[in-house]
């Protein structure tokens, strides 16, 4: 009887210790999510879409339409304020980028 009680308690301590770090890797990643550094205009992924802190500033360009921001992009993340092409980094919800695509039910 003693050792199915063991047997038990060791399963049951593997499996906690297995999905340990699959609760520290979401705990971690809202952790630092929080804390985005913001995207430069003048860094070379910023550059190489034209990203603009200030969605007015990109009128001249092409690609512009009026109303599109970071905020109503299906590649901006609300709860970080950061962007799936900017990686690491956190955007301005009124900023805009040549890669804008409107969120679907925006």
């Amino acid at each position: 009887m003693a050792n199915s009680t063991r047997r038990g308690f060791l399963k049951k301590g593997m499996f906690g210790l297995a999905a340990l770090p699959l609760g520290m890797g979401v705990l971690t990643s809202k952790s630092f999510a929080a804390s985005l550094p913001p995207l430069s205009e003048d860094a070379p992924n910023a550059k190489a879409l034209n990203y603009k802190k200030v969605a007015a500033d990109a009128s001249s360009h092409p690609a512009f339409k009026e109303g599109s921001y970071c905020d109503n992009c299906m590649f901006w993340q609300p709860d970080t304020e950061g962007c799936t092409l900017f990686q690491g980094f956190s955007v301005e919800a009124k900023g805009w980028c040549q890669s804008w695509v409107q969120r679907p039910g925006s």
